[in-house]
């Protein structure tokens, strides 16, 4: 009898996306919507990586923290859009194998985690050199530098691998449908027929550990910006420093207000239906805004990527 009931238990060798499959004929609008912004961040990314790397006048604090943060965006979004773009061309839906579940979702909170902290560094980084610019490259050196980076992504890795070790020790007998368009957690687990209390208190904790703290430290370090920003004589000035802070803050408050929706509040069923929106806003859309908002209107960026071009095209001509 127990051997008949644990082979029953590892017969789901794969899980079901529903994704987007009851929009019916707006797939191929949906799939060409997120395609351009798929598109649109992997090239914005990685041309922010590109000219950090190579322009030596973005060898500072600031551009080494936002090269890291487009490298991070690039990886988050190829993590789930690629898969979910292949779903809704091919009608919205389609099926992953549990391990392939597993190593998505493995990836996704590592990346979200580690994207939580360095966010929290990038705030920190802003409010030393804003409210005192003296001490910046006593505070904010290349050790600094590279302590807060890999911090970042340690904290990613560590919080991840506690949590996908006891997502390996569930077992799933059916049904294998996830109403999701990727392997997200709380929809994984509800599948499991095993008793999930456990990780379900455990993971609550580390959302609440992996995303306020950070949060509460981004909003700190903005509010010393603003106080100084108001000292500012220069009215255009006061403009232009509020204009890229509220920039910031929005696309901050964006990703840190739909996580904590979606990881910490009570589940129910309207939030459930609701969750693959929150979940836009987190996977797609603020990969999509960060390179835009933090580096893209900025004129140092600008300056040197017409230098770069200006390079490339006098090598060309030799």
């Amino acid at each position: 009898m127990k051997k008949a009931e644990q082979e029953n238990k590892t017969t789901v060798t794969e899980f079901l996306l529903l994704g987007f499959g009851d929009l019916g004929d707006q797939q191929l609008l949906l799939f060409s919507f997120f395609l351009l912004i798929y598109i649109a961040t992997v090239v914005g990314n990685i041309l922010i990586v590109v000219l950090v790397v190579v322009d030596h006048h973005l060898h500072t604090p600031m551009y080494f923290f936002l090269g890291n943060l487009s490298c991070l965006e690039t990886c988050y979004s190829s993590d789930i859009l690629p898969l979910m773009l292949s779903h809704l061309f091919h009608g919205g839906r389609g099926t992953i194998s549990v391990t392939g579940c597993m190593t998505q979702f493995y990836l996704f909170g590592f990346l979200a985690v580690s994207e939580c902290y360095l966010l929290a560094a990038m705030s920190y980084d802003r409010y030393v050199a804003i409210c005192n610019p003296l001490l910046y490259t006593v505070l904010i050196n290349g050790k600094v530098c590279l302590q807060l980076v890999a911090g970042s992504w340690v904290s990613g890795s560590l919080t991840i691998n506690i949590t996908i070790y006891l997502m390996y020790q569930l077992t799933f007998c059916g049904p294998s449908e996830i109403n999701h368009f990727f392997c997200d957690f709380n929809p994984i687990l509800k599948l499991s027929c095993s008793d999930t209390r456990t990780i379900k208190l455990l993971t609550f904790f580390l959302a609440a550990v992996c995303s306020l703290p950070p949060f509460l430290l981004t909003l700190t370090s903005y509010g010393f910006i603003i106080s100084s920003i108001i000292m500012i004589p220069s009215t255009s000035g006061r403009q232009k420093a509020f204009s890229t802070c509220s920039s910031h803050l929005i696309v901050v408050s964006i990703f840190y207000g739909t996580v904590m929706i979606v990881y910490m509040l009570p589940r129910s069923e309207t939030l459930e239906d609701l969750n693959k929106v929150f979940s836009v806003f987190y996977t797609v859309l603020t990969p999509l805004l960060n390179p835009m908002i933090y580096s893209l209107r900025n004129r140092e960026v600008k300056v040197a990527f017409r230098r770069t071009l200006a390079k490339f095209y006098a090598f060309e001509r030799v």
